[in-house]
């Protein structure tokens, strides 16, 4: 049964406006629909995530979502651009090259936190 659904993601975000603004902004994301409380974005790569208000927002201490790129380096790059700073985590066997994080045999991988506090991954792994 589950093995045949879709995943969407939720996202908690603790100022809807703020989040709206920060994922079109920064991220360069238009919600694919709006209701009371929450906001559904569909990236044309088929992924559905709904941003919901709750005052738990950002409390996360792991990453709730990643993003699967075909460069890291040039998402980096551009989101840097727009003023997004990136995190560095001290993981072993992980060489990093400024803000993106060379895992050997996984792929490069670089992680942000969202205006709520979310951690948030972009990677070039492959995803089956």
């Amino acid at each position: 049964m589950l093995n045949d659904s879709k995943v969407t993601a939720n996202v908690p975000v603790s100022n809807l406006d703020r989040a709206r603004q920060f994922y079109a902004d920064t991220l360069g994301l238009t919600p694919a629909g709006d209701h009371p409380g929450g906001l559904v974005y569909t990236t044309s790569g088929g992924t559905t995530f709904y941003l919901y208000e709750t005052e738990y927002a950002g409390q996360a201490g792991h990453t709730i979502a990643q993003w699967h790129v075909s460069s890291v380096a040039d998402e980096v790059r551009d989101l840097k651009a727009k003023g997004l700073d990136f995190e560095h985590y001290d993981m072993p066997g992980v060489e990093w090259d400024g803000d993106v994080a060379k895992m050997q045999g996984v792929g490069n991988a670089a992680w942000f936190k969202d205006s709520e506090g979310n951690i948030m991954c972009i990677d070039d792994a492959v995803a089956d």
